[in-house]
């Protein structure tokens, strides 16, 4: 079986993505989950806390590595010997911006394929900005992310 690569700013990781990172493991033998920063998007957490979060919230999936990158993720795909992009789709918005990234990498890296997992319906409306989002309001998050990541994300807020 193939290495797959699940990349995501996972601002904060939410129940929905590992969810689909679940799913990933019973389909491929190794699933590289990979952060990034992303110039055009202000994320609540820092890269490293990013990256401690998800090694938190793999932890019992053994066929699970978590790494951060930068640059072009076809370019980080390659170098890591992988040759599967794991995305998930919630709405149609999401695959329209999806279908056209995966056709942008097809056309730069063309042995390297996209594939889709539909969320579960427990997490189609879930996003991590909705989540911070209700946070700042003061709304429980409970249900919608990891303890250990609600507790980050009441900490950042000056909220815990």
């Amino acid at each position: 079986m193939a290495t797959a690569v699940y990349p995501g700013t996972f601002d904060p990781v939410t129940h929905g993505h590992l969810d689909i990172l679940r799913r990933a493991t019973q389909v491929f033998s190794h699933v590289v989950v990979a952060t990034t920063e992303v110039p055009q998007k202000q994320c609540l957490f820092t890269l490293e806390e990013r990256l401690a979060q998800l090694l938190q919230a793999v932890e019992g999936l053994p066929n699970v590595e978590v790494q951060s990158f930068s640059g072009m993720l076809v370019d980080f795909v390659r170098s890591i010997g992988a040759s599967v992009i794991i995305r998930g789709l919630r709405e149609t918005t999401d695959f329209e911006y999806e279908f056209q990234m995966a056709l942008m990498n097809k056309r730069i890296a063309p042995e390297i394929e996209t594939v889709f997992f539909v969320t579960a319906l427990d997490y189609l409306y879930l996003s991590s900005s909705l989540v911070t989002d209700i946070a700042l309001r003061g709304g429980d998050i409970s249900a919608f992310v990891p303890t250990f990541v609600e507790d980050a994300i009441m900490q950042k807020l000056g909220k815990g």
